[in-house]
């Protein structure tokens, strides 16, 4: 059963039935599912593509859902004998969730078609984007704030308040050590921290010294950007700084994927 049919039937169906995706993660959870509801999501826009037994068992719980609704849709299933393009590589439809199967250089090469999905790269400055790094250099009081997408060798601004330069090296910034990270970049003092003391950025333009950044998934839950806040001066971050930028990093991935 050819996946995007799938989706297409699951999508027709939850929207003749009025159910909501959280309806169907709630019972396919039940079921036994592992993948989260922001993942449910993805796969039922096309931002990530599933092994048949998650597909077949989301197909089963919308199918549980719509026996109590008056609706006849139905979404079928995949079978064994239903082939799959040969030369697809399996372990691509895990998403990033199936990274540890990948090399470093696989990894990367994953990453970056997925930065090449969302169409952002090279893109023209866009109001949806603006007024987060708007609300995050006014909550934090910082000089600068950022919405970064790295490719294989620059740091291309989607968004920017303050004086970063486009098109950063990708070697140089702090943002290439952001999206290796499974969480945020935390810098109080740039300093004061070996691994960014000697950094051109630290010790010239814009002279770093407060850096936090958020990495931003793409399709699939590859890393393809950073959320970040920087400034001259040393600062502290309090927890709730640190729940401030996770809830905006996560509204700027909405976007991302919404493309």
């Amino acid at each position: 059963m050819n996946e995007q049919v799938q989706i297409d039937m699951t999508s027709t169906a939850l929207s003749e039935a009025e159910l909501s995706v959280e309806d169907l993660w709630i019972r396919y959870y039940g079921l036994g599912g592992g993948i989260s509801a922001f993942e449910v999501q993805c796969y039922l826009t096309g931002q990530l593509s599933l092994p048949s037994l998650e597909r077949n068992l989301l197909a089963e719980a919308a199918n549980e859902l719509l026996e109590l609704t008056t609706v006849q849709t139905r979404v079928p299933v995949h079978s064994e004998s239903d082939a799959d393009s040969p030369d697809r590589d399996p372990r691509r439809g895990l998403g990033a969730a199936g990274a540890f199967l990948f090399s470093a250089v696989e990894q990367e090469n994953e990453r970056l078609a997925a930065l090449d999905r969302t169409r952002l790269l090279d893109s023209f400055p866009e109001a949806r984007f603006d007024r987060y790094t708007q609300q995050a250099k006014e909550h934090f009081q910082v000089s600068s704030s950022i919405i970064a997408l790295l490719d294989d060798r620059r740091l291309f601004l989607k968004s920017v308040l303050g004086p970063i330069e486009q098109n950063l090296p990708r070697e140089i910034t702090f943002c290439d050590t952001t999206v290796r990270n499974a969480g945020p970049l935390i810098i109080n003092d740039a300093l004061e921290d070996e691994r960014f003391r000697q950094n051109p950025l630290v010790l010239g333009e814009p002279f770093i010294r407060f850096y936090a950044g958020y990495p931003l998934r793409g399709p699939g839950g590859w890393t393809v950007g950073t959320l970040c806040v920087i400034d001259q001066k040393p600062r502290d971050f309090s927890v709730e700084d640190g729940q401030f930028l996770k809830d905006l990093a996560r509204l700027v991935q909405e976007e991302i994927l919404n493309r």
